[in-house]
């Protein structure tokens, strides 16, 4: 609890999330306005859709930066060393810390949420499961990212390492990742989809998609053929499940093995 109100705290004096929230209420704001000649029952999906392509590319980067600057200002400020200093050892720091940074962060995106579902009730007919998997692949995305930018701002010694380690990041996955993969795809049979498959969806941003997607019924799996049955060897919410496991595992080793505990400029 101190640590949630510590991180609350801090926050509230920054810039950072209120940035990082205007950005998501412009932006959805701008995609009702937008959307507002869709038809009643069908442009709720539309709009989701619409505001799910859109805001993707916001949250990843705006994740990385607040958990990589939450973790770094606390070595900046000395006050790590303090903490680690009273019986305790990094991994729990690193763990409740992190919890902090949850909370801080999704409360306001669930709270907003929560209102912009209020606005589209006057203009859509509304689907609340299919809203609550659009808001749970938001979050799903926000967790990932937010605990990879706590590994960053772990092993970082300057600000300008965190800007360039978050970058490369978000270039990563929004296109280095397809693009290697696309290397690959000549030599996909039958026998070796499955792994491509897994190389595939261990892009957060393809598992949380397909997630998103498949759940409010954009896509269905209904009638495939048996390699894209192979492709797609399970439900897309274990493949958003296997993200979470994997990369929160390796963010929060990766920051436990290779932390500093100081930062200089």
């Amino acid at each position: 609890m101190h640590y949630i109100w510590k991180e609350w705290k801090e926050n509230l004096r920054g810039k950072g999330l209120w940035l990082a929230l205007s950005i998501i209420v412009l932006i959805s704001i701008s995609i009702l306005f937008r959307s507002s000649a869709l038809s009643f029952d069908k442009g709720f999906y539309i709009l989701l859709v619409n505001l799910f392509d859109t805001i993707i590319y916001f949250i990843p980067i705006l994740c990385l930066i607040i958990g990589a600057f939450s973790i770094f200002q606390e070595k900046e400020q000395k006050t790590l060393i303090m903490l680690l200093t009273k019986k305790d050892n990094y991994t729990s720091f690193l763990l409740r810390k992190s919890i902090g940074l949850y909370t801080v962060v999704l409360l306001p995106l669930i709270a907003w949420f929560f209102v912009y579902l209020l606005f589209l009730k006057f203009q859509f007919q509304l689907d609340i499961k299919s809203y609550f998997i659009f808001v749970l692949s938001l979050l799903c995305m926000s967790l990932i990212f937010l605990q990879m930018g706590a590994a960053i701002g772990s092993f970082s010694r300057s600000r300008m390492q965190i800007i360039g380690y978050s970058i490369f990041i978000w270039f990563y996955f929004f296109f280095l990742h397809d693009f290697i993969l696309l290397s690959f795809l000549p030599d996909v049979t039958y026998e070796n989809v499955k792994l491509f498959s897994a190389g595939y969806f261990l892009n957060p941003l393809q598992a949380v998609r397909m997630f998103l997607e498949t759940g409010i019924g954009v896509y269905s799996f209904g009638h495939m053929s048996r390699f894209l049955q192979s492709f797609m060897w399970t439900k897309p919410v274990f493949f958003l499940l296997g993200n979470l496991i994997v990369w929160l595992a390796a963010s929060i080793g990766i920051a436990i093995v290779f932390n500093r505990k100081e930062g200089f400029e």
